[in-house]
């Protein structure tokens, strides 16, 4: 019987340039089912990385989400630290809802 786990949607901060959706998969694998992996890298204007960061969507439940945070918040991986929050929500979707809810009558 599976247990139906709630979606989070997780900020990863302080990745290494060179890090692959896979890794993240795989590192993040252990505390629940890993549905989506989005990585950003912000570069300068001659296109060197400044700061790699990813966002994860994973089925997890409290308690095996209060032990990702602990093993894996501040934890040094492939030449980073990593730096671990539940993502906040996005301007633009908070606008698109505010708008879309005004003029829903």
């Amino acid at each position: 019987m599976r247990i139906n786990t709630p979606k989070s949607r997780l900020y990863v901060g302080g990745l290494s340039h060179t890090i692959s959706e896979k890794d993240l998969r795989d590192r993040f694998g252990k505390f629940g089912e890993v549905s989506d992996v989005e990585i950003i890298t912000r570069k300068d204007e001659n296109g060197s990385p400044l700061k790699t960061f990813g966002y994860i969507n994973i089925n997890t439940s409290d308690s095996e989400y209060k032990r990702c945070m602990t093993v894996l918040n501040k934890s040094k991986w492939k030449g980073g630290t990593l730096q671990i929050e539940l993502a906040k929500e996005s301007f633009l979707h908070r606008y698109y809802f505010v708008i879309t809810v005004k003029y829903s009558y």
